[in-house]
Formats: C-alpha cells, structure tokens, sequence
C-alpha cells in the first residue's frame, strides 16, 4: 500500500463579500511568481466570479506587501516558458474580457509580469511608495507578452524610460505614467480600495459589462492581434543562451 502524498497547498484564495469577489495570491515562497499552479488558480477564480451572478466587481490583492515577482524562472530554467508565455497572454484578455470590472490593490512590490495584470485590470489602486520595475531587459528579455497591457496604458515615453532601462518606479510615479488609476498613502490604501469596489457594486450587471465591453474594446483588439507574436517572442527569448545564464547567475544570487 502506497502512502498518500499531501495535495499542494492553494495558493490563490476566493471571497465574496458584498457583491465583491477577492481572489488573493497568496505564494510567499517565491514572492507571488507566475508559477502553473498560481496561474492556474488565478484563472479558475477569475472565471468562477465572472459566472457568479452576485457578484458585481472583482478585487485582486497579495496576503503580503508583494503583489507580484513576475515569471516564476526556476520554472522557466527548467522547462521552459512555450505553455506559459501563450497562458500570460489569455490572462491579461481574460480580465479585459471579464464581464465585472477588475480591480488591483497594490501595497508592495510589483515586477515584470505582474505588471502586466495590474495593467490589464480596468482599475489599479496603488500605494504612492509601492514599487514596480519591468526588470526583462536586465535578463536579457524584454516585456513581450505584458506589452499588450502595459503598453496599452502607459505614454509612449513612459513605455519607453521604464521598459528599456529597467529601473524601479514608485506607485505615484505609476499613476503619472498612466499605468495604475490612482496612487495613495499606504495608510489610506485598504479605505481607497474599498470604497472603489463599494461604489462599482452599485451598478447594474448589464451597465457593467456593456460599459466594460466599450472600454476595453481596443485593449482586447490589440491583445487578439499581437498576442500570438508576443509569446513567441517571449518564448524565443527565454530558451536564449543569454537569458538562460542570466536567470541560472539571478536565481544563485538569490540562494
């Protein structure tokens, strides 16, 4: 008789409250990365609020102070990222396409391709110190498959100053570059956030969708167009010499 091996713990936890679905990421072991199971989690989620008729609004957040690390790359060492660029992808135009406006709540760190949920969702609410870095070129990658998000939202010269060098950003310097909604002290962020979420419950289900459909129209159009491109670029790139010794010498520093 075999032993029974324990079933992974979850990493991406669902509430409704108030018309308000929470789903919260929830993998501090690799500070919310991109790995199958999150991913995978964050889907089934998502889906089960956009099915859900009570639910009006949709607020993703971390347990902790980092919202996202971006790519999970001892997976993409490892084996490689063809399956999970192509996934990144359907996420972003999955909470476009949500038929419930999608919320961000960002106290913390996010990176890479976190980003690119924060940039997909419809609102993004972030602390004015939290910070933010499109770190690929650093590993000789570049933001492919976010681009269809991030690009989308942020001005051309902003796009151009964050993604090319690399470098750290603050929250309120997010909200000047057009990619989150608002910046706040972290002290009046939780209040911020819910009031959004209590003031987009009120609306009708019908309102909602159709308003999101308007809003998001050209959003989803580029996604649908570039997206196919996007992953197999970010997939070439990461299965390149110089990415692969780049993520090998990162993740050693990190031991």
């Amino acid at each position: 008789m075999t032993a029974m091996t324990d079933a992974p713990a979850e990493l991406v936890h669902y509430a409704v409250a108030d018309a308000v679905a929470t789903i919260t990421l929830d993998s501090p072991a690799n500070r919310n990365a991109l790995s199958r199971q999150l991913v995978t989690e964050l889907f089934a989620h998502l889906e089960r609020a956009g099915a859900d008729p009570d639910v009006r609004a949709v607020l993703v957040e971390s347990s902790g102070k980092v919202f996202c690390s971006g790519a999970d790359l001892t997976e993409a060492s490892t084996e490689g990222m063809e399956a999970g660029t192509r996934r990144i992808v359907d996420l972003q135009r999955l909470i476009a396409t949500l038929d419930k406006p999608v919320v961000t709540k960002n106290l913390g760190a996010v990176r890479a391709g976190g980003i690119g949920i924060v940039a997909a969702a419809d609102i993004a609410i972030s602390a004015e110190d939290a910070t933010f870095a499109l770190t690929e070129v650093k590993l000789g990658l570049a933001a492919a498959i976010i681009s269809l998000t991030v690009h989308h939202r942020m001005s051309p010269r902003a796009a151009a100053l964050t993604t090319l060098g690399g470098e750290v950003f603050t929250g309120a310097e997010a909200a000047a570059y057009g990619l989150v909604t608002k910046a706040v002290p972290a002290d009046d962020l939780a209040a911020e956030v819910a009031a959004v979420c209590a003031s987009l419950a009120t609306g009708a289900a019908q309102g909602l969708r159709e308003s999101k459909r308007i809003l998001n129209r050209d959003l989803v159009a580029r996604i649908d167009a570039l997206g196919e491109e996007m992953a197999e670029t970010s997939t070439r790139l990461f299965a390149s010499d110089e990415a692969r010794e780049a993520m090998t010498a990162f993740l050693s520093r990190k031991k």
